[in-house]
């Protein structure tokens, strides 16, 4: 079982940074993804930034390139979402989710057993 702690959620101005934080503990050697997905009121829950453990590779949805970096400390315990040149649209909650499953979509929520309580990011204009 893993058990993930987020942190970093706020409220800045549009074209503003914040970068969030998500910490897995428990038994983590076998986790592929780690991943972040957002869900506004009223919209459907939907992939951010993944990282695959194994190999270091990201994908990001197309909304977020060149704005979003996802990335790994050393122990790949820790992944962290660096949010720059923020937008109102990017208001949401912020979710961290973890899966050791293999041959699924990386930014389909089904995939994931783990799931992180959410933290609240909103952009004012």
């Amino acid at each position: 079982q893993v058990q993930l702690v987020e942190s970093g959620g706020g409220s800045v101005q549009a074209g503003g940074s914040l970068r969030l934080s998500c910490a897995a503990f428990g038994y983590t050697d076998s986790i592929i993804y780690m991943t972040w997905f957002r869900q506004a009121p009223g919209k459907e829950r939907e992939g951010v930034a993944t990282v695959y453990t194994g190999a270091g590779s990201t994908y990001y949805v197309d909304s977020v390139k060149g704005r979003f970096t996802i990335s790994q400390d050393n122990s790949k315990n820790t992944v962290y979402l660096q949010m720059n040149s923020l937008k109102p649209e990017d208001t949401a909650m912020y979710y961290c989710a973890a899966t050791y499953r293999r041959g699924f979509a990386w930014d389909g929520p089904l995939t994931y057993e783990y799931w992180g309580q959410g933290t609240q990011v909103t952009v004012s204009s």
